[in-house]
Order: structure tokens, then C-alpha cells, then sequence
């Protein structure tokens, strides 16, 4: 039997069904606020959390070295580690071969930073997206192998069989540290660390790969510690896995979370220098939060591997002189503005053709010809927001499609199109649960489509409308003041599978204007106590911008999450509008 839904609200302006606490977590969050003197609101947070009142006090401060796997649970990370450490000690040529995204750059950037402050230095080697491709090519390999004695693979490599084994017989040994999912076989390199490999148990299936690479480094320093010598300093290392982290939409829970948590407090020190002018370049004046390092800081460093030089973004995050750093952070700034006008194009387009093919099936996709391949992933993203479902967009060219999936929690985007590649339906495929890629003919592409729909259906991609809202409970205005917000931010850092706490706050009456294009400013109470003040974004590319600014003595339900605003030395609570109902 289906709950009542909260508030009563069946179907919101924007169309979502609410869903508040259950009875018994109501009733846990009571026992845990009497027990813990924590305010209900954050128990109730905590609760929909899985915590009980003993790990309350723990969750709230997680020590990373309470949380920090053992790095030899990871299947040849011995081998890996004592293969780095081997090349550092005898001076033998290193090369990096890295993703062109946030994730490989950072990753990349971890490994020439910590050989840096150990005397030796490495060559970095990223692919050009349009020329090369996702991951290691046999022409690249070949070369690096020619004159390097090491190539680690970062971010790629698990299923790249052939340039791998062309990289080994020129002479080369090879280590893959990655997070993909691997195939039933792995390619002839000397250490494959990867989490997402067939014969690993999953548990830390949920790292990307700057924390495979960190988890390295952990090992090679505690090798190095063994023998008397003192390693560099891998807490200050932290800004980049969490920039990596939160790029790559990993979820931050467990070790993440710790992970994400610590490294947002070294990335506030501003210390490294390109990300500090990456922060300045995009007007990041308060201290990093996720949300700026996943909107403003990631899609910047991404912009570079996606219209421009692929490896513009890793240079800058291992950058070592000032003016460089500022000229790749305006490089990259130049670029995103690009890629953003790019998207939008390809973007109105895919939606439109995705409407006509029909929104309601298990995969909404489209394919264009010339749709550039660095902007189809953001694209992907879009429609899988705007409708709930798995969505793939594909750039044509000549006949082939390249194309970029992003999923919805609880349905294998990565092992559906793997199988279609082991099927012959694509040229090639990969990825992992919530992103995959995929090269595919465009005669193919029709069969290709209809066969991941089906793989998607399997698993109950489809069956839903708009995803539910998701809300924490009930507040007043006058109970979201600065203290409480503060505490709800203990419960953090969200993201992927760790959603910020959003709360509803019932049978308000609102005051708004329009601001911009399509944002909406208003101001909410309930008659008795303070007035809030809040935001919402794009309210007018939905029906919740017009219904509020006419609202009039009708009062609404609201709904969405709480954040401090600072302006002019003044720290005030805001919502942040993400939903509304008729009260």
C-alpha cells in the first residue's frame, strides 16, 4: 500500500508526487534528538541516513582514518606501488596516460605532484577526444613505450587490451589504476588496480579513480616509511580527489564521503595554485562547497578535454607558476563559455528529436550529425534529469556515432552497453552504474537503441513518471535560523547518494518577483514569526515561476533546502526553491 503523500501533495507544480518521513523514522529521529540533543530536523536528516543515535557523534565528524581502506585489499596494488617506487628510486622514464575529464586530469595531477616533491618528474600524456578517443590507442602507446620505461594508465585502461599489449612489446611496463568496469579478461599489463574489476568483491566499487591513484600513493608512502624514508604529504593531495570525487558524480558516502569532507577544508587553504586561480577565475569568493566544485570549478577544468586542448585542465591542476596557472584558468574560463553555448544548441535539438521519438519509454535518446562529442555526456545528463529515465545522446560523423549515457540510481547503465558491445550491436563500449560511453555504426544505431532499451527495462528503468520529491519534514521559518542550518551542514558534504536535506514548510504566504531571465525571489512566512527569504532558479522554465509570482493571498506549500547567504558581512538563511504546491 502506497503512503500518503506529504503535505497531501499528489502532484506538485512541477508535477512531483512528495514524500515525507515514515511514521517510525519520525519516531526514531524523536528518540534520537532526546537521546543526542541534536535538533529533530538534523536527526530526521540523519535517520533517512541510516544512523542510529550511537554512530550520531561519528557520523557527524568522520576521521578518514577510521574510514581509509587498507590499499592492498585492492587486487595487484602491491605489484603497482613497488613497480612506482621502482621507477622513482632507478630514474626510469614515466609516463601518465590519462582521461581527458576532471577525474583523469586530477588523477594525473596526484601522480606528477607527488613525484615533484620527490626529485623526478613524468610525462603527461592525455588523448585528444575527437582525434583519439576515450582511453589508450596503439599509435599513442606505442610511442610512450619507445621512450618511457613506465606508462601508468589513469582513469582508463581496463579494457584496452591491444594498446596495452603493443605498449608491452615495445618494451614498456604498464600499470592501470582505474575505477571502469572491467571485462572477464584484463589486458596483459603488469598491475590492473580497479575496483570495478570482475574478481573484486564491489565494496569499493564506489571510488573513482583519483582514489584508486591516492590509495597508490598511501601504499608507495608506507613503503617508503618502512624503509626510513619520509613520503610527501598526501593529506594536502586531498583537493584533487575531492574535486575528482565530485566531478565524476561518485557517491559520497562512506570513505567519499570522508574523503570529499577533508579536501574541501585543503581546497579553503587556497594552496594550490591552479586551483586557487581556477577559484578566482570563476568568482568563487566564499569557501568551496560541493556545489562548486560539481558546477563551477569541474565543468572549467572539463571544458578543456571537451572543445580544447585535452590536456589544459591537468596542467593547470599540477601547475606550479602563477602566471601559467591564470593563463590556463582563463583558457578554460574561455572555453566553458563555449562549450556552454555549444550544449545549448545541441541540447534543444536532442530534446526535441527525444519528445518525438516519445519520453515514456526505459531509454530516451537522440543522434545528430555533427553534434560535437565533447558536449553529448552533458547533453545525456540533461535529458535523463528532465525525464527520469536513462538517456544517451550520439554525434555522427561519417558514418559512426559516438555518443555518452548518463543513468538513473538503480539501473547499470556501464554493464548494459558493455554487453551490447560484447554482443556485436557496438564498435565499443564501457563505463560504469551512472556513465558509460560508447563508439557505435550508424546503420547499427537504430538495433543498438532498441536492445540497451530493453537491457534498461530489464531493470525497471522506465516505470516511473517524475522522480518523487524526497523531503526530510516539516519546518516553521521560525525554527530555520543560522544555528540549525550550520548543524545540518555537519551531516554533510551532498551529493551523488547523499541528497542535501530538504524540508517543506507548509501553508505559507509569499511574496515574488522576477529576476533575470527565468529566476524568481521571494519571500515566505506563516503570519506568526519571521519571514525567510528564498530563491528559485530557472522558476520560469516551469510552472512554478508564474504560479508564485501571482500568487496573491493564495497561500503555497514550499519545499526545497537550506543555505546561508552572505552578503555585506551579514550571514542570512535562504531557501533554495526547488518545489511548490497549493496549500
Amino acid at each position: 500500500m502506497t503512503a500518503r503523500a506529504f503535505l497531501n501533495v499528489e502532484a506538485s507544480l512541477t508535477g512531483r508526487r512528495w514524500v515525507g518521513p515514515t511514521a517510525d523514522e519520525d519516531r526514531l529521529a524523536e528518540a534520537m534528538a532526546q537521546t543526542t540533543r541534536l535538533p529533530l530536523a538534523l536527526c530526521l536528516t540523519l535517520v533517512k541516513r541510516g544512523v542510529s543515535p550511537e554512530e550520531a557523534t561519528l557520523f557527524l565528524a568522520p576521521a578518514l582514518r577510521d574510514l581509509l581502506p587498507d590499499p592492498l585489499t585492492l587486487r595487484d596494488m602491491g605489484k603497482a606501488a613497488a613497480r612506482f617506487l621502482h621507477s622513482l628510486r632507478t630514474r626510469q622514464r614515466i609516463a601518465v596516460f590519462a582521461d581527458y575529464d576532471v577525474d583523469g586530469g586530477a588523477s594525473a595531477a596526484l601522480l606528477i605532484v607527488w613525484l615533484r616533491a620527490m626529485g623526478h618528474s613524468a610525462t603527461l600524456y592525455i588523448p585528444d577526444r575527437i582525434d583519439e578517443g576515450y582511453g589508450p590507442n596503439i599509435p599513442a602507446m606505442q610511442a610512450l613505450a619507445e621512450s618511457h620505461d613506465l606508462i601508468i594508465c589513469v582513469d582508463c585502461g581496463t579494457l584496452s587490451h591491444e594498446p596495452v599489449d603493443a605498449a608491452v612489446k615495445k618494451g614498456a611496463d604498464v600499470v592501470v589504476l582505474d575505477h571502469h568496469l572491467g571485462a572477464e579478461t584484463l589486458p596483459p599489463a603488469l598491475a590492473v588496480v580497479n575496483p570495478n574489476r570482475q574478481d573484486e568483491d564491489g565494496s569499493l566499487g564506489h571510488l573513482c579513480a583519483a582514489s584508486v591513484v591516492f590509495l597508490m600513493l598511501v601504499q608507495a608512502n608506507r613503503q617508503l616509511r618502512a624503509e626510513g624514508v619520509q613520503g610527501p604529504d598526501l593529506m594536502a593531495l586531498l583537493d584533487l580527489v575531492a574535486l575528482a570525487t565530485v566531478a565524476d558524480v561518485a557517491p559520497l558516502t562512506g570513505v567519499n564521503r570522508a574523503l570529499v569532507r577533508q579536501g574541501l577544508k585543503v581546497m579553503a587553504r587556497r594552496e594550490r595554485i591552479g586551483l586557487r586561480a581556477l577559484a578566482d577565475i570563476a568568482r568563487l569568493d566564499t569557501a568551496p562547497t560541493c556545489h562548486s566544485l560539481g558546477f563551477l570549478l569541474g565543468p572549467r577544468v572539463n571544458a578543456g578535454g571537451r572543445i580544447g586542448a585535452a590536456d589544459l585542465g591537468a596542467r593547470l591542476l599540477c601547475c606550479e607558476d602563477e602566471a601559467e596557472a591564470k593563463a590556463l584558468a582563463a583558457r578554460l574560463d574561455e572555453l566553458n563559455t563555449e562549450r556552454r553555448d555549444i550544449e545549448m544548441r545541441v541540447r534543444d535539438q536532442a530534446l526535441a528529436q527525444a519528445e518525438a521519438r516519445g519520453l515514456d519509454a526505459p531509454l530516451v535518446w537522440a543522434a545528430g550529425e555533427g553534434w560535437h562529442p565533447g558536449v553529448v555526456g552533458i547533453v545525456a545528463s540533461r535529458l535523463k534529469e528532465a525525464t527520469n529515465r536513462p538517456a544517451v545522446v550520439i554525434g555522427l560523423d561519417g558514418g559512426i556515432g559516438k555518443g555518452s549515457g548518463r543513468s538513473v540510481t538503480g539501473v547499470d547503465l556501464g554493464a548494459a552497453v558493455q554487453r551490447l558491445a560484447a554482443e556485436g550491436l557496438l564498435l565499443k563500449g564501457g563505463g560504469h552504474r551512472m556513465a558509460a560511453g560508447l563508439t557505435v555504426a550508424e546503420d547499427r544505431l537504430p538495433a543498438a537503441m532498441d536492445r540497451l532499451a530493453d537491457l534498461l527495462a530489464r531493470q525497471g528503468a522506465g516505470k516511473g513518471g517524475p522522480a518523487d520529491l524526497k523531503l526530510d519534514g516539516l519546518l516553521m521559518p521560525s525554527a530555520a535560523d543560522v544555528r540549525l542550518v550550520e548543524k545540518l551542514e555537519e551531516a554533510g558534504p551532498f551529493g551523488a547518494s547523499a541528497p542535501a536535506p530538504r524540508f517543506a514548510f507548509a501553508g505559507m504566504a509569499v511574496s515574488a518577483r522576477r529576476i533575470g531571465e527565468s529566476h524568481l525571489k521571494l519571500s515566505f512566512g506563516d503570519g506568526i514569526g519571521p519571514k525567510l527569504d528564498a530563491i528559485a532558479f530557472g522558476a520560469f522554465d516551469t510552472a512554478l515561476g508564474p504560479a508564485l509570482q501571482d500568487a496573491g493571498h493564495q497561500r503555497f506549500h514550499l519545499a526545497g533546502r537550506l543555505e546561508l547567504n552572505q552578503w555585506n558581512g551579514t550571514t542570512r538563511v535562504q531557501l533554495r526553491l526547488e518545489d511548490a504546491a497549493r496549500a
